[in-house]
């Protein structure tokens, strides 16, 4: 049996409480000696030990269970290795941070978002010939603030998810009947008519697909949207009217410093309550299952879209019924990353712009079809992709469409449970693809595809001598572990 650590989170959670080492070994019936090396990390967690921490805290077992930090190491590493820290730690120093102290590494990356976020505002005034005034707060955009809000919490959000599967049970919601379910629903709680009509076809008109009427309490949702698309429509304004009160205890979150950052987040939890109306937990869990997260099968047996599965799959985190942990992208050609959701140790570059051999971007050159890729991170850890391009036009001759690449990944070790990886050797090292979270972040140093040095190497500079790879850095022995002394 593999030992279970827990030092530093259980210290943290006895002075949370207010006890002292005595205090709490009195409790646990254990000598304070004892105690002390649990939480020097001296000694594991026995099972005896974590039963009555559980009975006399009313946590949960799995608060002392092994956290994957892959994601905040790496998260970690990037912000260390930004220009205006640049500070050399070493990869232990990393992880021990990330163990031990979250709340403090949770900190640290949030003062560096902060700092580029600055910059960025600053950067934009400049170009735009505007005035930063005197004490005026500089904070991200709302759509960055709500991908945090959402990327924060692995995109899985317990009281939404499991209110929206106690509705779709409570008006007996079917795939084939969801609009008039919903419709009903609607009209019976809160007096709402639903209008289909067509939308709005004036020039430069945004094509509306929903507007409601508070006033004469009339819903109206355009003509030109399938039935899923209604049914997802319908289910949205049906969160807002119904939990308007959850809507807001949960986007009352302190790093939403807008109001327009909170509306956005209001709108984006309304949405995921549509969709796990639509795609209720334990049914949908057991169809993925089922299906093999065959995503076109699940996307006919649901009657959505391909982008709605990709996103439900990645929400798939309940505890005890977990699906396989997915990271969820969608980019457009040029590399605008516009919705990003990790429920793995997977970690999104918020700078740096993301990586050129990713098959989410050689999507674009088969419309349509699944790309499958094993792709390698410079940590050594693995992971599957899947990829696809969805696109989505108005109605009519020479209306714009909207193209974006659909990405959906898992850790490797999961990749057998996707039909997707049926006849792929998956113990084949020589079918991984080298890929990073950024070139300006990525370690690869003889990656031809480069487009920025990596900012931890420093430049080797020679006229006389001319390399494949676009950037030559100096020898391994110049670094301090992988951060380039200064």
């Amino acid at each position: 049996m593999k030992k279970v650590l827990v030092g530093a989170r259980l210290r943290h959670l006895r002075e949370d409480r207010g006890l002292s080492q005595a205090e709490l070994a009195r409790l646990l019936e254990i000598s304070p000696s004892y105690l002390n090396q649990i939480e020097r990390d001296h000694r594991p967690l026995t099972v005896s030990v974590l039963l009555k921490l559980t009975e006399s805290f009313g946590v949960d077992p799995d608060f002392f269970s092994p956290r994957d930090t892959v994601r905040l190491i790496a998260e970690l590493r990037e912000a260390l290795l930004d220009d205006a820290i640049s500070v050399p730690v070493s990869a232990s120093e990393v992880s021990e941070l990330a163990t031990n102290l979250p709340s403090v590494a949770h900190a640290l990356i949030g003062l560096r978002r902060r700092y580029r976020d600055m910059v960025e505002h600053t950067t934009a005034l400049i170009g735009g010939q505007g005035v930063l005034g005197a004490g005026e707060p500089v904070t991200p955009m709302p759509h960055e603030q709500v991908q945090a809000f959402f990327y924060d919490r692995y995109n899985y959000i317990a009281p939404l998810d499991e209110a929206a599967e106690r509705l779709a049970a409570d008006i007996d919601l079917q795939p084939g009947n969801a609009r008039l379910a919903l419709a009903r629903r609607l009209k019976d709680d809160h007096d709402v008519r639903v209008v289909i009509q067509p939308p709005d076809g004036s020039p430069g008109s945004p094509g509306e697909l929903r507007r409601y009427d508070p006033a004469t309490r009339v819903l109206r949702l355009s003509d030109q949207l399938r039935p899923g698309q209604q049914a997802f429509q319908l289910a949205t304004q049906l969160a807002l009217l119904a939990h308007d009160e959850l809507l807001d205890q949960l986007a009352s979150d302190g790093q939403l410093s807008s109001p327009e950052a909170h509306a956005l987040t209001r709108k984006g939890l309304a949405h995921y309550y549509a969709a796990a109306t639509l795609m209720p937990y334990q049914p949908f869990h057991a169809a993925a299952e089922e299906l093999h997260y065959d995503v076109e099968s699940l996307a006919d047996r649901f009657h959505v879209g391909f982008e709605v599965i990709c996103q439900r799959l990645s929400t798939l985190q309940r505890p005890r019924l977990r699906g396989v942990p997915f990271s969820f992208v969608r980019v457009d050609r040029a590399g605008n990353m516009s919705k990003r959701q990790s429920a793995t140790g997977f970690h999104f570059s918020s700078g740096g712009g993301t990586c050129p051999l990713w098959n989410v971007y050689e999507a674009f050159t088969t419309p349509g079809q699944i790309l499958t890729q094993v792709a390698q991170m410079p940590d050594g850890r693995d992971y599957f992709w899947i990829a696809r391009t969805v696109a989505r036009k108005r109605r009519g001759f020479g209306t714009p469409t909207k193209n974006f690449s659909i990405g959906l990944g898992c850790d490797l070790r999961h990749a057998h449970r996707l039909v997707y990886s049926r006849g792929l050797n998956l113990d084949d090292k020589t079918l991984a693809t080298p890929i990073g979270i950024g070139c300006k972040t990525c370690e690869r140093s003889a990656c031809p595809q480069r487009a920025f040095p990596s900012i931890d190497h420093r430049l080797e500079i020679d006229e006389n001598r001319s390399t494949f790879a676009p950037y030559a850095v100096s020898k391994p022995d110049q670094y301090v572990t992988g951060i380039a002394r200064r």
